[in-house]
């Protein structure tokens, strides 16, 4: 099976990892092609350039012949032109303290203050929907530039407090953000992999101006795109990962992990604007096929085992403590009928737990049931990874739990909450809508490659 692994030790933008494909082999008639059916007055220039000893393939963003900056330059030269705080324009990626997808101005020796006449008011969701949709692209890089572009509005809305459907995001509207995404979402079909691993994420450190002030980096879009991810700072001081970055990597990458097992074949290194001294600002995409005597290996994790035996509680409260002990984070919670002192018969409440949530769900077991005592041990356990892919019905979208190893699909399974709520709403047997959704799954995914 061909994988791909990207490698953010020094974070991430858009504009990096479209000069990340290009490196590792996708044409870049590609990508300028997917630029000229968009329509928007824009253009690539794409250069080699060298961060800290690395070569490495860096894409700069034109439109109407102005190049993007980073934030903190966009916002010093152009703080005097804002005159608009309604706008949602705070979300300037600045790609490795770099490239962020909404500053279109000229660097270097090129000067002047940023061209607002793009940023004045920002695109909904729906005249992007539009715009992708008019484009020359396949349907499905459409269908995956628009989940690019859905998670990072949905992150932009929750931070203002907004619907989605009602807000303007200079994030998602800035041409320079629809390139990047749209591109990365025709680049990784070129790339022609069927699984994207991502390392860890190096966010950076400091501070990063924005529309609305001085935010601490990740910046709050980052931060919320992120939920589930694994993050950390070198210690540099500058925005390594932006939210346009983070949110193609939350949608393109079925997980996080190390280097995985693979034969390489090739790589290739996408260059950021900056470059700091002893650090190589640049993202690394390596492709390769996963070594078939390996691949059935999986992950092992320590969790937390409780037991508790009851012998007089009410069965109607059991039901209840399973369901506050699953809210409260438990990963598993099922009773066994059990045979106690006295001739009485009982059940065994088994808790399976991450150990830092031991206490706290000791202490509601005691708190909830009748039982004096809780045993606790540490296991080992071998797990499959595990992704979601959301599927469309006649009825509404439901998401399907797919189970992996190694990027080799095993189990998939439609999430039951999922069925039940569009079984009860639309009035259809809930056999139907589970079958409906893994046949829709079965039809719209490749089979695996053995």
């Amino acid at each position: 099976m061909r994988i791909a692994y990207l490698d953010c030790f020094s974070g991430m933008s858009g504009d990096m990892f479209l000069g990340a494909l290009i490196d590792a082999g996708v044409s870049p008639d590609v990508l300028e092609k997917t630029i000229a059916a968009l329509n928007v007055g824009a253009r690539l220039e794409i250069s080699r350039v060298i961060r800290s000893g690395i070569t490495a393939t860096k894409v700069d963003v034109f439109v109407n012949g102005e190049k993007e900056l980073p934030r903190e330059e966009f916002w010093a030269q152009g703080e005097h032109s804002l005159a608009h705080p309604h706008d949602h324009e705070h979300e300037h990626s600045s790609g490795d303290a770099h490239a962020h997808p909404h500053s279109h101005s000229p660097t270097g020796s090129r000067a002047g203050a940023p061209a607002l006449h793009e940023h004045g008011h920002g695109r909904s969701l729906k005249e992007i929907q539009k715009i992708i949709a008019a484009a020359a692209i396949s349907e499905s890089a459409k269908k995956r530039a628009l989940d690019i572009f859905t998670a990072l509005g949905a992150a932009e809305a929750k931070i203002h407090n907004n619907e989605i459907e009602s807000v303007h995001f200079h994030e998602v509207g800035a041409v320079d953000a629809m390139i990047d995404i749209v591109g990365a979402a025709v680049g990784v079909e070129a790339l022609d992999v069927e699984e994207i691993v991502c390392s860890p994420l190096n966010v950076g450190g400091g501070t990063v101006k924005c529309a609305h002030g001085v935010f601490p980096v990740p910046a709050p879009a980052t931060v919320e795109l992120l939920q589930g991810a694994p993050v950390y700072s070198s210690g540099i001081q500058a925005e390594l990962l932006t939210p346009t970055g983070a949110a193609i990597v939350k949608t393109l990458a079925s997980r996080f992990g190390a280097f995985p097992e693979m034969k390489i074949a090739k790589s290739g290194y996408g260059a950021g604007t900056r470059d700091f001294p002893g650090h190589a600002n640049v993202v690394r995409l390596t492709i390769g096929e996963a070594i078939p005597t390996l691949a059935a290996k999986t992950s092992q994790e320590t969790i937390a085992v409780l037991e508790a035996n009851l012998d007089d509680l009410n069965p109607q409260v059991f039901g209840y403590v399973m369901d506050r002990l699953l809210e409260e984070g438990a990963l598993d919670v099922f009773g066994m009928p059990v045979q106690m002192k006295k001739n009485r018969p009982g059940t065994l409440l088994t808790v399976l737990c991450k150990p830092e949530d031991a206490a706290k769900l000791t202490q509601l077991v005691f708190t909830e049931t009748t039982t004096l005592g809780v045993r606790q041990r540490l296991e080992q356990r071998q797990v499959l990874a595990r992704r979601w892919v959301t599927v469309p019905t006649p009825w509404g979208d439901v998401r399907m739990k797919i189970a992996s190893m190694n990027g080799t699909v095993t189990n998939y399974a439609p999430e039951y909450e999922d069925c039940r709520r569009i079984a009860t709403e639309q009035h259809v047997p809930l056999k139907a809508v589970m079958q409906e959704a893994t046949q829709v799954y079965l039809q719209t995914h490749k089979p695996e490659k053995h």
